[in-house]
């Protein structure tokens, strides 16, 4: 998971990289300037660090998006979402940017509620110096593969405040009760939902499609038909959970997309995103 998806972050740079234009890049002197502090601290464990980026010109109204990157909930860095930290950047450049690491799993440690938990950390921090770094409470997640995953649960069932106004999940998983994962024999694939203990209970628990409400936030999804670690069915039941509660949503397949695409399907996901953002957060 962690591999495949490196090709659509790869490309995603390509792209966004040959569209910046000098417009974007020039400093406007007379607002308050833009800053970037990176590997703050939120926690103890040395993967509890975030980089932030603030846009010039910014207040109390500015939003912000957080990055959530993947590998399998036990690998991964937030040095893989820096191509959609520039995208933001270059083509949303009053928005802050949040990518953040997360605590891996391992054997004895599984992926839930620890990496939830993290998420939680972040939220509040931010939160809790919205003055300081002089930015909106309100949020919006990207989050790719494992990191979509995430994405869409703690928006869905943790935002207890009902911060979040949107979410991306690129390539995520959104049911691991699925009979497709359930009796896969893939053995990649079993390892990594072995991770979450086999509970069926705790399978439902984390399974974005089960946390659905009338008031989850704005949703995009984006999924390829070719992938072999995320079935077609991932996408398409949480497009028709959200149809079905009425929630604002956009869910696009790319028939020969895999973990990952290039090229026009690239980006025709930019200027989907990019208008969704604009429209939902």
């Amino acid at each position: 998971m962690h591999k495949l998806a490196s090709i659509l972050l790869l490309s995603f740079l390509f792209i966004i990289t040959s569209s910046c234009t000098e417009d974007t890049m020039t400093p406007d002197i007379t607002s308050l300037e833009a800053k970037n502090i990176i590997n703050l601290e939120y926690g103890s464990e040395s993967r509890q660090k975030y980089d932030i980026y603030l846009p010039q010109n910014r207040s109390m109204d500015t939003k912000v998006l957080i990055l959530i990157h993947g590998g399998g909930w036990n690998a991964g860095d937030k040095s893989e979402m820096d191509a959609f930290k520039d995208f933001i950047r270059e083509q949303l450049p009053e928005i802050a940017v949040i990518n953040m690491n997360y605590r891996l799993a391992d054997a004895d440690n599984p992926p839930y509620p620890m990496q939830i938990n993290d998420i939680d950390l972040v939220v509040s921090e931010l939160r809790n110096r919205a003055q300081e770094f002089k930015i909106s409470t309100e949020i919006g997640f990207i989050g790719a593969s494992a990191g979509a995953h995430l994405s869409l649960l703690w928006s869905y069932s943790h935002d207890t405040k009902k911060q979040v106004k949107m979410v991306c999940s690129i390539v995520g998983p959104t049911n691991l009760l699925d009979e497709a994962y359930i009796n896969s024999t893939n053995q990649e694939l079993r390892i990594l939902l072995d991770q979450f203990r086999n509970d069926p209970d705790v399978l439902e628990e984390v399974s974005p499609l089960y946390q659905v409400t009338s008031t989850s936030p704005a949703t995009i999804l984006f999924y390829g038909a070719q992938d072999p670690l995320i079935p077609n069915s991932q996408g398409i039941g949480l497009r028709d959970r959200l149809e079905e509660y009425n929630v604002t949503h956009q869910f696009t397949l790319y028939p020969n997309g895999g973990h990952g695409w290039v090229g026009l399907d690239l980006l025709d996901t930019s200027i989907k995103l990019k208008a969704f953002i604009q429209e939902n957060l």
